[in-house]
């Protein structure tokens, strides 16, 4: 579909979760602002879509509620959640186009568009494995989708390339948007001797920032630059601008080289886009080491699996 289809044409960009929570959907949701004015322009309207939808049956029947409404030209699907809807949902929609951003699917009308946060994981992995006074760290997520199991895999990774050994207590506390929830999870990792926490969650941090505050623990968030909104207790994040693919996907869609059946990416090399920022404060004693890392991530020099298979931490059941 190139841009020469006729004015009126939707592009609805779809989100879990609830406008206002999480950073994740916040970057895709700052893209459609951006993009609304350039499309309007050009006959064309794109809107987020917010759907509070959490399984694979309820994500499709919502995206297909959509869609049957017709005027698609391009459904924008947000989150690796996204790969099974849209799998489901492409081969009956042959017309339309399909972007998944930070999943894995293509097909004959689909196209995937990755922004390599596990490029940033690996360095959160690097600087708490630096940083750590006890000598444990912890990684916490939400679901169990492919970019949070890659994150996973590579901030373990980046501990181990650091301090070979050292323990990393690990977990998907199974929802990306429940406070509490991660509040619990995180406390329960610090009452293990963890000191240093790497979150790759969205609308449940907050729950992990006030673990942090109360513990007097250390915080590494995710893609976004968390060192300026929670600047206490956050000393780096794990930058993965997601609003990349939403705009790439829009840009190839409009220049009728929508790249269907290919799974696109971006990682370190654009700085812009995936980086790990440091905190004010530890700048002089672990930038250099950072930097150094970054240059070895883009030259292709770190090498590291897809995928984690040791232990998995898991608390006691809330009381």
């Amino acid at each position: 579909m190139s841009a020469a289809v006729v004015g009126g044409v939707r592009v609805p960009v779809f989100l879990f979760g609830w406008p206002g929570r999480g950073s994740f959907n916040a970057s895709a949701a700052g893209a459609v602002d951006r993009l609304k004015a350039p499309l309007a322009a050009r006959g064309f309207e794109i809107a987020a879509q917010w759907l509070q939808a959490f399984d694979a049956p309820s994500r499709i029947e919502a995206i297909s509620s959509v869609l049957s409404a017709g005027g698609t030209g391009l459904a924008i699907v947000h989150g690796g959640q996204g790969d099974e809807p849209v799998a489901r949902l492409a081969p009956l929609h042959p017309s339309l186009q399909f972007a998944v951003t930070q999943g894995a699917v293509t097909g004959s009308n689909v196209a995937s568009y990755e922004v390599r946060q596990e490029d940033s994981a690996f360095l959160a992995g690097v600087l708490a494995a630096r940083t750590t006074r006890t000598g444990k760290v912890a990684h916490l997520s939400g679901e169990r989708v492919r970019p949070g199991l890659l994150g996973r895999a590579a901030f373990v990774a980046g501990v181990q390339a650091e301090a070979p050994g050292m323990p990393v207590l690990t977990a998907f506390c199974g929802h990306q948007h429940d406070p509490a929830l991660a509040r619990h999870w995180a406390s329960a990792m610090f009452d293990a001797g963890a000191d240093v926490l790497f979150t790759m969650l969205d609308g449940g941090r907050p729950g992990a920032v006030d673990a942090c505050q109360e513990r007097g623990t250390a915080l590494i968030g995710n893609v976004e630059d968390w060192t300026l909104r929670e600047p206490e207790v956050c000393i780096a994040s794990a930058i993965a601008d997601s609003g990349w693919g939403v705009e790439r996907a829009v840009e190839d869609w409009l220049a009728g080289r929508f790249p269907a059946g290919s799974h696109v990416r971006v990682g370190v090399s654009n700085p812009a886009v995936v980086r790990l920022a440091l905190a004010p404060r530890l700048q002089q004693a672990h930038a250099a080491a950072i930097e150094a890392r970054t240059a070895a991530l883009a030259a292709g020099d770190c090498i590291f699996a897809a995928d984690y298979n040791g232990p998995e931490f898991a608390p006691a059941p809330p009381r």
